[in-house]
């Protein structure tokens, strides 16, 4: 499989640089607002992003892509696992990033923003985790072999 991990790659750099901006803006500024705004959508769409690339991933397994758009997010990440695509205790922070990822649709609020920024960093690091997992054993391979 091919599997083209571009976009998540800056999905992680956009998400990372938002925070770095919303901790340097003044507290309680409109531009900390605007940064905060940008977190929750970058938040959105890193998550809507990896599920996608997991689907995909998860073919290489016999998972038929039809079965997989019917399957609960909370399933995939237990294939993932199933797989060795993450570990079980990843799977788990994943199902807290979810959770919190679906609070997102109900109160874009003070409270769900305090929520998102202390899940944040734990965030970045396990998707860019899964990126670089998902590049090295699925991505395009160059003429040497290599990814």
């Amino acid at each position: 499989m091919n599997l083209n991990t571009d976009h998540l790659k800056r999905c992680i750099q956009t998400m990372q640089s938002s925070l770095n901006l919303y901790e340097r803006a003044v507290p309680e500024s409109i531009d900390q607002e605007i940064f905060r705004n940008a977190i929750v959508k970058g938040y959105e769409l890193t998550q809507e992003t990896a599920f996608k690339l997991l689907k995909k991933a998860l073919k290489d397994f016999g998972h038929g892509a039809k079965k997989l758009d019917a399957t609960p997010i909370k399933e995939i990440l237990r294939l993932a696992a199933t797989h060795g695509i993450m570990t079980l205790e990843e799977v788990e922070r994943w199902f807290a990033y979810r959770d919190n990822r679906n609070s997102t649709a109900h109160d874009y609020g003070e409270g769900f923003a305090r929520e998102t920024l202390v899940l944040l960093p734990g965030f970045i690091a396990d998707v860019a985790r899964l990126e670089t997992v998902l590049r090295e054993r699925f991505g395009e391979k160059d003429r040497d072999g290599t990814a």
